[in-house]
């Protein structure tokens, strides 16, 4: 039971990061005056942003230990 929780407590936890880090996103989106090569240059941005954090909970779901 602790492990299920564990891993739910770590994929809430990416997840509320990759919320916040893609929190502007809307703003960017609907503001006109961001062009087309801003928009492309940021989204590509915040894409690699967030792969670290996939990774690290595939990781973590796969192998618990290696985060003590």
């Amino acid at each position: 039971m602790k492990d299920r929780k564990s891993k739910a407590k770590l994929i809430i936890l990416l997840g509320i990061i990759w919320i916040i880090i893609t929190l502007p996103l809307p703003w960017i989106i609907n503001n006109p005056e961001v062009s087309e090569s801003q928009f492309t240059t940021i989204l590509g941005i915040i894409g690699i942003m967030t792969v670290p954090f996939i990774v690290l909970g595939v990781v973590w779901t796969l192998k618990p230990e290696l985060t003590t």
